[in-house]
């Protein structure tokens, strides 16, 4: 298939509408086969506007008279308006952008044709193998092992080739332990916590089924797990299903632990929302977040409705509620759910921020989101395939990953000197996500100094300590530079942190330069 074929109408005059506080831009619209693009006439100012097609999540048309109007909402949240010259070009155009913004196949994606200036195979910035994050580990203890029995990736196709397990289990141990996990996925682990000595793991549920199976392998695992700990050593499995989820999903192949097959692990269930009513929570939202015209009694009553910080704190809970059991109690922590590559994910790298300071600088945190997410499995193709604008059905859409960006927002919030990295960072991991000109939502091309300072907070002082946030609805608050930031203007805030960059600049570069007694004591 050639693009060319989706293109019906190569350009039209157009004129773009794209905010509130924002002039509207008049030129030439073009079509290509990844982008809308708007040239402004010779008389206009000479930048040219650029829109990815993978961006769009909705088009609505309409024609009158002579001319039409074509309104794109997109995953970002934005929402622009084209007012086109000829009815049948409005409808042409519109038709081209439905087709080229709604291509299934991989390959076709712009990541697969974009060659950014200066990128250097073999330099992104972003990659973090396991064996660098298990050599960490490896200087604290000597439990554990990297294992690449998954190198061929047939044990399990969405963990990466090399996992860290218990040295004490052998390869075959994994392979049959594997059969016994919904998807291949067994217990893997995701953090060290060298002050306990005790580990965080993640898995998918096991698969007993009706007839109560066992495996006598991943029995055996989840005991070299407490034996390497410490002698005595306990666990907790946290199941983010409901205990009657998890009892309906034994009817069908799945299940949970048994209690006299893993001696030392006690079960707890935190339930937490995904798929269908996560994504329902999200349109909600921002249907409330686009109604300028309400009184604030509606917006706060749509605003509780929607739910949505109620899942951001149920998340918090949950990542406290494992952080605690390691820091406090000295137990490790097994998380699950069915599938283990959604809520599992979240629980597991939000437990990691509180604990581990190393997790918090911006190094760290693109670790972090490599390992925990992108090697760990989570499908962003399928539940980012859609935002919260698309008219169709969502199937297996869900923003888990926006809900851990909330999260780590309300860390920031709550903790404003203990995260590298800013707001900046958290948007441009959403806007990635969603649609982005590179094969993962992170950057892989170095950036320019100004850019970088975007995404990095100026106030950021190393805090070795965990950081536990508060969940009590005074302390949680709704995300306005995102959910907000295309109907509301930016630009005080947007002021107000470079003044507060050029304060803390000013800052170092006077506790870098010595005092005058100092130097008139020196030869």
């Amino acid at each position: 298939m050639e693009f060319s074929e989706l293109i019906r109408t190569g350009q039209a005059q157009a004129e773009l509408l794209r905010g509130p506080e924002m002039p509207p831009l008049r030129g030439t619209l073009c079509v290509t086969g990844h982008h809308l693009l708007l040239s402004p006439g010779p008389q206009a100012t000479p930048d040219l506007w650029l829109l990815l097609l993978r961006s769009v999540d909705s088009i609505e048309k309409r024609v009158a008279g002579d001319a039409g109007t074509i309104t794109l909402r997109c995953k970002d949240l934005r929402v622009l308006q084209l007012d086109i010259e000829g009815v049948e070009a409005t409808l042409d155009i519109a038709r081209s952008i439905e087709a080229l913004s709604s291509l299934e196949s991989v390959i076709t994606s712009f990541p697969f044709f974009y060659r950014p200036k200066g990128l250097r195979l073999g330099e992104a910035w972003h990659f973090h193998p396991p064996e660098r994050y298990y050599k960490r580990i490896a200087r604290e203890t000597r439990a554990w092992r990297l294992s690449e029995a998954n190198e061929d990736f047939s044990l399990c196709p969405s963990y990466p080739r090399a996992v860290i397990v218990p040295r004490a289990v052998d390869d075959d141990a994994l392979a049959r332990s594997a059969r016994f996990r919904q998807g291949g996925r067994f217990p893997v682990l995701s953090y060290y916590h060298a002050p306990s000595g005790t580990v965080l793991l993640r898995s998918s549920q096991p698969l007993t089924g009706p007839q109560k199976r066992r495996c006598a392998e991943d029995e055996e695992l989840l005991r070299a797990v407490l034996a390497e700990a410490r002698p005595g050593a306990r666990g907790f499995i946290v199941d983010t299903r409901s205990a009657q989820a998890a009892k309906q999903a034994r009817m069908t192949g799945g299940g949970t632990e048994a209690k006299a097959a893993y001696p030392g692990w006690k079960r707890l269930h935190r339930p937490l929302e995904r798929g269908r009513p996560l994504q329902e929570s999200f349109v909600r939202l921002m249907e409330a977040c686009g109604d300028p015209e309400q009184s604030m009694d509606r917006w706060l009553s749509r605003l509780d409705g929607c739910r949505w910080l109620s899942h951001v704190k149920e998340a918090l809970s949950t990542a406290c509620l494992a952080a605690q059991g390691m820091e406090w109690e000295g137990a490790c922590i097994l998380v699950h759910g069915a599938e283990g590559t959604d809520s599992t994910l979240l629980v597991t790298s939000l437990g990691q921020l509180i604990l581990d300071p190393l997790s918090r600088t911006m190094a760290g945190f693109q670790e972090l989101i490599e390992r925990e997410w992108i090697q760990a499995g989570h499908p962003f193709q399928l539940r980012c395939a859609h935002s919260a604008f698309s008219h169709t059905r969502p199937k297996h859409e869900a923003p888990i990953f926006l809900l851990f960006l909330d999260c780590m927002w309300q860390l920031g919030r709550q903790f404003p000197l203990s995260l590298e990295f800013g707001e900046g960072m958290l948007l441009a991991l959403f806007d990635h996500s969603y649609a982005s000109p590179f094969g993962t939502f992170l950057c892989n091309s170095e950036k320019e100094p100004k850019e970088q300072r975007k995404l990095q907070n100026p106030l950021y002082v190393p805090n070795p300590l965990a950081i536990w946030p508060s969940v009590e609805p005074q302390s949680l608050r709704l995300w306005q530079g995102l959910f907000l930031r295309w109907t509301h203007p930016p630009e005080p805030s947007e002021v107000a942190w470079e003044k507060v960059w050029q304060i803390a600049t000013d800052q170092k570069t006077e506790g870098s330069q010595p005092t005058d007694s100092a130097s008139e004591s020196q030869p």
